[in-house]
């Protein structure tokens, strides 16, 4: 291969995006961590930007800190947040990275100038948070909260999930709720784009059903185009690959799953038999008798167990496209470590062991074999490959 370079037998001087993905991808971050910050209070939130400029966590102590990577995680941005109940549960950069969205168990979502020259953010003092009000006429009054919220790949809209059992996309321009969709029978904990033309959006619930949305028809019929089962209890989170077919889901049965949207039905098969116990996973542990147990309509393609996902809505993702080819799948857990799985043979190829709370947020530089976890200790750190220099290599 680096005789190939440089002879230059792709013809572009360096190697190609599979060489690089196949080099780069035997360098797992696992050595560490570095510690970048320690706070008082719950982390929540941990998320590099789009190029990996930008780092973003969010504090349950009312704390948002966007921190510049390239210059040695200098704290670019130090958000106040305002009128937080309970946890940021939730943030959002903009495409472009100049703006900021938080939410928390409220029908408010605030929007902050990420670019302006004040670092010191406090909420309606030294800067304006504008608030974003997602309740909408057929809402009756109910005051819900917001779980999960996303921007669009253009920028100019947004995607909840919410304690209201629905979906609510929102209009930036026009400054309002543009859809709502009374989604699911519980709790909407997470919901995303599924890829950049924003026509599809999946969506998972407390109800155990992730499902697919199709914009382009829901005036038709207010329906999904699709459901997945598979889960045995909710799910916390859903991480896209991007491609408008292949999502993941991190569940309360301690399972996170690989999904093909082709596999989908349009039938939601309920079976209430396969569970035989009461359980809640924000304070108790997961029942031994239902580890072994397994969905009789199971649709999903993968199955990936060996981390915990209880007290907090633990998130999981796809490892990056550019250094990995996404073949590993990452996720936080609630025994305080990460793990990180292979794609396809499912094989647990990396836990790492520092903290000494539930990790809820974990993210894996875009670039860079650079991976920060956050967790409920309040530390924020970062583990790297054997080597600092990798990357540059392949750039």
């Amino acid at each position: 291969m680096l005789a190939g370079r440089e002879s230059n037998y792709s013809g572009r001087g360096r190697f190609s995006s599979a060489d690089r993905c196949h080099l780069l991808s035997r360098y797992l971050p696992v050595n560490g961590p570095w510690l970048i910050d320690q706070m008082p209070s719950r982390a929540y939130v941990s998320q590099f930007s789009a190029d990996g400029s930008l780092f973003v966590a969010g504090f349950q102590g009312n704390h948002i800190k966007i921190y510049n990577v390239d210059k040695g995680w200098k704290v670019q941005k130090n958000i106040l947040t305002k009128s937080l109940r309970w946890t940021i549960t939730d943030t959002s950069l903009s495409p472009d990275q100049h703006y900021l969205v938080y939410a928390s168990m409220s029908p408010i979502v605030h929007i902050v100038n990420v670019g302006s020259s004040e670092t010191e953010s406090l909420a309606n003092v030294t800067e304006i948070h504008d608030g974003l009000d997602f309740t909408s006429n057929d809402d009756g009054g109910y005051s819900f909260g917001i779980f999960s919220v996303k921007f669009s790949t253009d920028g100019r809209e947004l995607v909840a999930g919410t304690s209201s059992d629905s979906i609510y996309v929102y209009d930036l321009e026009a400054n309002k709720v543009s859809l709502r969709i009374l989604a699911h029978a519980s709790d909407v904990n997470t919901v995303c784009f599924a890829d950049e033309t924003g026509h599809l959006i999946y969506s998972g619930s407390d109800d155990s059903f992730c499902k697919v949305w199709d914009r382009r028809c829901l005036n038709a019929n207010g329906k999904p185009s699709g459901v997945l089962m598979g889960h045995l209890e909710g799910i916390t989170f859903i991480d896209t690959r991007g491609d408008g077919r292949y999502f993941i889901s991190n569940g309360k049965d301690q399972t996170i799953k690989l999904w093909d949207i082709r596999k989908m039905s349009s039938n939601v098969t309920r079976n209430p038999g396969y569970r035989s116990f009461e359980w809640d996973y924000r304070w108790m542990d997961y029942p031994p008798q239902a580890k072994d147990l397994n969905h009789p309509c199971d649709q999903s393609v993968a199955t990936y167990r060996g981390h915990s996902v209880l007290r907090t809505l633990v998130r999981c993702f796809f490892s990056p496209a550019f250094s990995t080819g996404q073949k590993y799948i990452y996720t936080g857990s609630h025994n305080a470590c990460v793990y990180v799985y292979d794609l396809v043979s499912g094989a647990q190829v990396a836990t790492l062991k520092h903290h000494k709370s539930p990790v809820r947020d974990c993210s894996w530089h875009p670039f860079h074999t650079t991976l920060v976890s956050s967790s409920w200790d309040g530390d924020v750190v970062k583990w790297e490959s054997g080597g600092s220099s990798y990357s540059s290599l392949f750039g």
